[in-house]
């Protein structure tokens, strides 16, 4: 039998055995699953929670919560029915990223569907770089492709962004998804990390390797730092200017960060160490959120990042999102220990870690391998998630079925143990 994304939501949100059935039009959840949820946040409000901000929120921030949140990376897309008809009037990504109302409503379509606790931006980690003076197409087939940057020539068609033109539409949708979610569901904002964009820019191309990238951080350190640091500037302030149109939380990627060695991540050792070419710039962007939004939670997020946990955590960043590699308990020590290193208070919050794929397992195997990532996350500081992306083949059509869910409840509360 095939199992859906909204069996994970399910999981989380909690209630004893229950059905999916009786969707209304549009693809909502059952009402019976939306009860067992407004019941646990009932509860929760009633013991002096405080539900000011949307829970993800609140969790994020490391404040004890009612439940344990959940949205998944890349929920809004490919594996949706309805994302897959849209395309069809919409061919091509930027005009479905890019047209305020098309983005809208992509964004709001695995809300509707699975009633997860956060609503992401649908858009692209490379939707400012147009602003920053490197345009680009999107081949639906190949992905991105852009004009190589190669050397010190190339740099100079850089220029700082100016967000409100380079990307109105970012700022509609925001604006509009607050007004449509209400004040129980999380919006999320999203930006791609200067190590990841430069990938792109250097390599002109997706890349399995990222030799050209590499070319360049050992022969011409300089240009690549340069280019870096241009994009951290203006990365910065599209962060800033997301969180003024509406995002309530802002998730940094630099997903192809995890290719780096650590010596070539970090600083620790010498000047040419994930902290010489990744690291520096997080922490530039993560610094820049913090001096003007001091409370608006931060996550990163680097795939196959295992080798670099406390790495990250040693930015200051307030959640750490764990790849599937990762096993919970070990990977909330590692945050822990990542934070107390480098002077910061507490242990930080973790974001993950389901292994996608087990999307298209069974029911029984969904279930056991949440409730394991649930019982080593611990109540708090923890948002449940994917370990990366959902898949374009998860089977969506369970979501609207009427199966019996045998869910975790949700005001079962597991200790967390971090030394």
């Amino acid at each position: 039998m095939k199992w859906t994304a909204a069996v994970l939501v399910t999981l989380v949100a909690g209630g004893d055995a229950f059905s999916i059935g009786g969707v209304t039009n549009g693809g909502r959840v059952s009402t019976v699953v939306k009860s067992a949820v407004d019941e646990a946040v009932s509860a929760g409000s009633s013991s002096g929670a405080s539900t000011q901000d949307p829970l993800l929120i609140r969790a994020a921030r490391g404040e004890k919560v009612e439940r344990t949140p959940v949205w998944m990376m890349r929920q809004a897309g490919r594996h949706i029915k309805e994302y897959r008809d849209l395309c069809k009037k919409y061919p091509t990504f930027r005009q479905r990223s890019e047209i305020p109302e098309v983005a809208v409503e992509v964004s709001l379509q695995p809300w509707r569907n699975y009633q997860t606790d956060g609503c992401i931006l649908f858009s692209d980690i490379l939707t400012p770089l147009p602003g920053v003076g490197c345009d680009f197409t999107i081949d639906e087939k190949l992905g991105p492709i852009m004009e190589p940057m190669k050397n010190w020539d190339d740099l100079k068609k850089m220029k700082p962004i100016e967000p409100y033109e380079a990307a109105p539409f970012v700022a509609e949708t925001l604006k509009i998804l607050r007004q449509e979610v209400g004040p129980e569901t999380a919006v999320l904002g999203f930006v791609g990390c200067p190590y990841t964009l430069a990938t792109y820019m250097v390599e002109g191309k997706t890349s399995k390797e990222y030799l050209e990238i590499k070319k360049m951080a050992f022969n011409e350190p300089k240009l690549l730092h340069a280019i870096l640091q241009n994009l951290a500037d203006s990365i910065g302030d599209y962060a800033l200017y997301q969180i003024e149109n509406g995002a309530q939380l802002i998730q940094i990627f630099d997903s192809w960060a995890g290719h780096l060695s650590p010596r070539d991540y970090d600083e620790l050792l010498s000047p040419r160490d994930y902290e010489e070419f990744a690291a520096p710039y997080q922490k530039q962007i993560l610094d820049k959120i913090k001096a003007k939004y001091p409370h608006i939670p931060t996550v990163t997020y680097i795939k196959h990042s295992g080798a670099l946990i406390e790495r990250m955590a040693s930015t200051g960043v307030d959640v750490v999102s764990l790849d599937w590699t990762v096993d919970m308990t070990e990977g909330r020590q590692r945050v822990a220990n990542g934070r107390k290193a480098a002077g910061l208070e507490g242990i930080g919050g973790v974001q993950g870690n389901l292994d996608p794929a087990i999307l298209m397992a069974n029911h029984d195997t969904i279930k056991e391998r949440t409730e394991e990532i649930l019982k080593k996350a611990g109540p708090t500081g923890h948002v449940m998630n994917l370990g990366h992306g959902i898949e374009a083949c998860t089977p969506e059509e369970n979501a609207t079925s009427s199966s019996k869910l045998s869910a975790i409840s949700a005001t079962n509360r597991f200790p967390i143990h971090v030394i």
